[in-house]
């Protein structure tokens, strides 16, 4: 059952076709006795509704709806006891589901590793890159921070934010946080030439895999303890660049381009 902040989903299914979705209908069906309303309150059509409808209703070995036309009420179709007591039978299942994954969460949560390790999977953004590591070292000064963060395969990401935001982070040595880059705020480097970056990032690794799309490409590098970066070179560049498969190259980016993120 999807919940913000929760570790554990699951979908709810019976005989692998009546899930939420067709029970969300028969639920608004049941209190507006109209197909139109009830199909507009699950997000559906009304032909998507009926074939739900249909579907379930040839399988079932009792009428699971009862419509009606004209009369004073102007008509309209009901749940049959059938039906509600397959509506029923939804809500305990949903019930017993709900209890058993918060079971489940709690053994997790009693211990620290698998939780922390959970949560870092569940957090959804659109950065490309993210890295989990530990605070390793933390300037801060009267305008802004600079946080370095180790990785579990020995390399350090630094990143700056301003000092109001490493306050209300709590950012110390020791604290678990995540590092976030975006793919297009990554450039690569595949040969200095003798020159030096002001860029407080670089990570050498090796070329893993290329993504070509039509403009640009997705250019995976993997560091020698194994973390993974991403960039997003247009093509014209990697033709340039002579980048492939089992190519050094160098991830370079800007401390300023990391979002820092910690448990809340």
């Amino acid at each position: 059952m999807p919940g913000e902040g929760r570790l554990l989903s699951a979908e709810l299914k019976i005989a692998g076709r009546l899930d939420a979705r067709f029970f969300t209908l028969l639920e608004a069906l049941n209190s507006t006795g109209s197909i139109t309303r009830a199909a507009r309150t699950a997000g559906l059509s009304y032909r998507g509704a009926w074939l739900l409808l249909d579907a379930a209703c040839n399988l079932a070995n009792a009428p699971l709806l009862q419509t009606s036309t004209g009369g004073a009420g102007g008509g309209g179709t009901r749940l049959t006891d059938a039906a509600q007591a397959l509506l029923a039978a939804w809500r305990g299942l949903q019930a017993a589901q709900h209890e058993f994954l918060q079971q489940q969460e709690t053994q997790f949560d009693r211990d620290p590793a698998w939780a922390a390790l959970f949560r870092r999977m569940a957090m959804r953004t659109s950065a490309r890159n993210q890295f989990a590591g530990t605070v390793s070292a933390l300037q801060l000064g009267p305008v802004s921070a600079e946080v370095t963060i180790a990785l579990k395969g020995g390399e350090a990401i630094v990143a700056t934010v301003s000092r109001t935001a490493a306050d209300r982070l709590k950012l110390k040595k020791g604290v678990e946080a995540l590092a976030l880059i975006k793919a297009s705020a990554v450039v690569l480097v595949a040969d200095f030439a003798g020159y030096r970056l002001s860029a407080r990032n670089q990570l050498a690794g090796t070329v893993s895999r290329i993504d070509k799309g039509g403009v640009s490409s997705l250019v995976v590098l993997t560091l020698p303890g194994g973390a993974r970066v991403t960039a997003s070179v247009t093509n014209d560049a990697v033709e340039a660049m002579a980048l492939k498969v089992g190519a050094a190259a160098t991830a370079v980016f800007k401390a300023y381009s990391v979002l820092v993120a910690v448990p809340a």
